[in-house]
């Protein structure tokens, strides 16, 4: 599919294509940008802000796969920034999603013991069972877990409202406002389709490394498989490039094995969440034992998470031609 896009006519040559497909994003940048300054409602903020990071991504992978193709002093120097904004416009979501999920996981693990663990004979000197130290510490872990991260979460907010107002973000938007009119190309006579083989043969070596990141209560561990989410998006964007062609804005939703990567991210991050509440000054024992029983609940969805990769990859794999 993506040769006969390529190979449509001499007109649509690895450049045009290239060009074709940054200036889609650079436009999809600016209208982002002119959405999110125009609008007044939360959501179509949130909307906005959304749209931007897409677009950003996309350039900033585009920029790093096929930048033999491109000015490299340019390419070297926007690529940094973009992925500056995309990140600090992540931050506020991430929070807030973040704690929407530790929410969940607890009163998930409450209403768990409580349908599986019977309350026990008590006695004056008998420690209170599990099932009561989680039920008295699960409330005053989530008021703990609600302060940090709506605390982290107002201060990315005020810090994405500092970016977008700042010379950083407008020397970016101006870089990209040029882009969407002229693609520095360099000349080079390397194939999209070339780059494109070359991105994917990093991820599928990255994969292949994965079988020895060793056990999923170790966060060092989780790196790797961040690095494969990573490459699994660049290879994503490199499809969209080559399969763009003429006919322009092609997106490909993302598979199985991405959303499995994603779980995995959100998990670890969570768990991490979880890990440095449970670090505060002078907490209640209960609430530290509720917290511990949440960071070993999302370092096995870590674990899942890595589970339902292998099996999507593997079918993936086999589904291929």
């Amino acid at each position: 599919m993506a040769q006969q896009h390529l190979d449509s006519g001499p007109a649509h040559t690895a450049d045009s294509v290239l060009a074709c497909y940054l200036r889609a994003q650079a436009t999809e940048f600016l209208r982002a940008l002119r959405q999110h300054g125009e609008s007044g409602a939360a959501e179509e903020t949130a909307g906005a802000a959304r749209a931007l990071r897409r677009a950003a991504r996309r350039i900033s992978g585009t920029l790093h796969t096929f930048r033999p193709l491109l000015d490299a002093e340019w390419s070297d120097g926007l690529r940094p920034e973009l992925a500056w904004l995309s990140g600090t416009l992540a931050q506020e979501h991430a929070y807030a999603d973040r704690l929407q999920r530790l929410n969940e996981a607890l009163h998930r693990l409450t209403a768990v013991h409580g349908r599986t663990q019977p309350p026990a004979p008590r006695t004056e000197k008998a420690a209170p069972p599990a099932r009561e130290t989680l039920t008295l510490g699960a409330a005053k872990a989530a008021a703990l877990l609600d302060r940090q991260l709506t605390l982290a979460k107002t201060r990315a907010h005020s810090t994405a409202l500092g970016a977008l107002g700042s010379s950083r973000f407008h020397a970016v938007a101006d870089s990209v406002a040029l882009l969407a009119s002229e693609v520095p190309l360099h000349g080079g006579d390397l194939e999209l389709k070339k780059l494109a083989t070359a991105a994917e043969s990093r991820l599928t070596e990255a994969v292949a490394a994965l079988h020895h990141t060793g056990h999923p209560y170790n966060p060092d561990a989780d790196t790797p498989w961040h690095h494969v989410r990573l490459l699994l998006r660049l290879h994503r964007y490199a499809q969209e490039v080559v399969l763009d062609g003429p006919a322009g804005d092609v997106r490909l939703k993302e598979n199985e094995a991405a959303h499995a990567l994603n779980a995995h991210r959100d998990a670890a991050e969570a768990a991490g969440a979880a890990a440095q509440a449970a670090r505060t000054p002078r907490i209640a024992p209960a609430t530290a034992y509720a917290l511990g029983v949440l960071h070993a609940d999302q370092r096995h969805q870590v674990e899942a998470a890595r589970i339902a990769f292998r099996q999507a990859w593997q079918r993936e794999a086999v589904g291929t031609p």
